[in-house]
């Protein structure tokens, strides 16, 4: 009996079975493995970033990688208020997987670098680079991109701007508070809004009182959602004598001493749990006014207007990195005698799920070029990435969840618990569409753009215009299409951005997939030969062509 119980499982038995029909770990593999990724790449001017990205790719589906992104959220971020004396300090503590995630993404030129560099396409490169390294995890992805976004804001302060800048902008990932000017690089967050409010922060009580010091200011009140307390410096908005305006307020004051930050409780939330949200409030806070008084929307927009774009990013990636993981499942799968990647109703689901991904992949790194020419002062493409960003925002993000469920079924009971890592992903999904203005006040963005704004129709016209001829589905979804925006109600808002969206991408696909791309997406997403889950393409699709360009590897 002891010689019996002394026995050990092998490495792929038990004592009872064999181990078999189980799919290898998916780690390695190579995340920049992505055809529409790479084309976009150089189709929006940043082909010379391809080694680069190449290798980001490499080090982001190695194993090593791959277990700081599930550490990172096992081990959660935890918030210090005091030390251990009874002063007040409102510090963040993360695990050192978060460190090292940061570290790599700082260094990568992911958070503020593109600003430093004149070179066209950076800012291509950066999206590329973020398609890629938030295979990891998502939630590191929060203060990267808001300190990409808080330079152009900061630029409307200039004298603010040379001080601030250059670390911002550094490529060296330096945390711990310290004064700003004594670090190598620093990272920026923002407080937008309030209980009372959310969304709509013309509604903020936070209150900001001048002092004898031109441009400083005294901060008090509160802000509801506040993301990476643990950021160097943050954009805030606060109701000055002449209306909302905003302001940088950092965590250390020059002199050294800690500016009042004091931090309530960080968010018990759904997903992005790796990154700490928050509930800071000011009491004498001190600020510098960023702007003129009473413009605090209009210099932040900016800031908006970048991290929107991150969050299609961060949504496409999402839908890529599932899909590969789903890819790899049916690859090394079998049931009822077959491999699932063979069985034709699971082609479908994996080929619908792989034209969602391209379309999303190729509309956000148009949205990255159009974001870098208007850097460059290209009005035309200024005036498209103004309608476009709001509209992928919108669609792309609520295309979100209900992609990565159907990609969590494709593993079955696999998907479902916490060691495949596809719950954590599917929590992530949601937050996607909330951030940054929530689909409701993205739809409502568009319309006001389109009604408003000179050149935002017209914008979006011209792109489509460039597919004009190609695809008689796509001529009539852009006729359809006028006529909507003529008629066009706040009640019937997210349907006509649903319409933009998805004629949208339609056209970038007719210009830039291959045919059996092309042809399935605008037969089912404009041709109407679909039904209402995925996996339900026409009998006509491709599905062998769209598998091997989405899973080269799959056969």
């Amino acid at each position: 009996m002891a010689s019996i119980l002394a026995q050990e499982d092998g490495p792929l038995g038990s004592a009872t079975h064999d181990v078999t029909n189980q799919p290898p770990p998916p780690a390695p593999y190579d995340a920049s493995a992505d055809t529409a990724l790479l084309e976009g790449l150089h189709r929006e001017g940043a082909g010379w970033a391809e080694d680069g990205l190449r290798r980001l790719g490499l080090r982001a589906g190695s194993v090593e990688a791959q277990e700081w992104g599930e550490l990172a959220n096992r081990h959660e971020p935890e918030l210090r208020t005091h030390d251990r004396y009874g002063n007040r300090v409102d510090e963040v503590e993360f695990h050192p997987s978060w460190h090292r995630l940061m570290r790599v993404a700082v260094s990568e030129g992911l958070a503020a670098a593109p600003w430093s560099e004149d070179r066209p396409g950076v800012h291509v490169a950066r999206t590329a680079g973020g398609l890629v390294w938030g295979h990891t995890e998502a939630g590191h992805g929060c203060p990267t991109s808001m300190t990409y976004a808080a330079v152009p804001a900061l630029r409307r302060q200039p004298e603010l701007a040379k001080v601030y800048e250059p670390l911002l902008t550094s490529r060296e990932y330096d945390p711990g508070l310290r004064v700003p000017s004594e670090k190598r690089g620093l990272l920026a967050g923002m407080g937008m809004t309030e209980k009372q409010g959310g969304s709509d922060v013309r509604t903020n009580t936070t209150t900001a009182t001048s002092t004898a010091e031109p441009g400083v200011y005294t901060l008090r009140g509160h802000k509801w959602f506040t993301s990476a307390p643990m950021c160097d410096v943050f954009l805030v908005l606060a109701q000055a004598p002449d209306g909302l305006s905003c302001f940088l307020v950092p965590r250390i004051l020059p002199d050294g001493t800690r500016n009042t930050f004091r931090i309530q409780r960080l968010k018990d939330k759904l997903g992005n749990r790796s990154n700490a949200s928050s509930e800071p409030e000011f009491d004498g806070t001190v600020a510098w006014l960023v702007g003129p008084e009473g413009q605090g929307v209009k210099t932040i927009i900016e800031m908006v207007n970048c991290t929107r774009l991150d969050c299609v990013m961060m949504s496409a990636t999402l839908m890529r990195q599932t899909l590969v993981q789903a890819g790899h499942h049916v690859r090394h799968r079998s049931a009822f005698g077959a491999r699932l990647l063979d069985q034709p109703l699971m082609r479908n689901v994996l080929a619908d799920l792989a034209l969602e991904s391209e379309a999303a992949t190729t509309l956000t790194l148009r949205l990255a070029g159009a974001a870098d020419r208007a850097v460059r002062g290209d009005a035309g493409e200024a005036a498209f990435r103004r309608i476009a960003t709001a509209v992928g925002k919108y669609w792309v993000t609520k295309r979100g969840p209900a992609f990565t469920a159907e990609a969590l079924e494709c593993l079955g009971g696999n998907g479902y618990v916490e060691e495949s890592g596809m719950p954590r992903h599917y929590r992530e999904a949601p937050l996607l569409s909330i951030w940054e203005g929530s689909g409701n006040v993205n739809a409502l963005d568009v319309l006001r753009a389109l009604r408003r704004e000179s050149g935002a129709a017209d914008a979006l016209f011209a792109e489509l215009a460039l597919a004009q001829g190609a695809d008689a589905r796509l001529d009539a979804a852009v006729n359809r299409l006028r006529g909507a925006l003529s008629k066009g109600s706040e009640a019937g808002a997210r349907r006509l951005v649903e319409q933009i969206a998805l004629t949208l991408q339609a056209s970038l696909l007719v210009r830039h997939a291959p045919s059996a791309v092309a042809d399935a997406f605008c037969a089912s997403r404009l041709g109407g030969d679909w039904g209402h889950a995925f996996g339900t393409l026409p009998d006509a699709a491709d599905l062998d062509a769209i598998l091997e360009r989405a899973l080269p590897s799959a056969d």
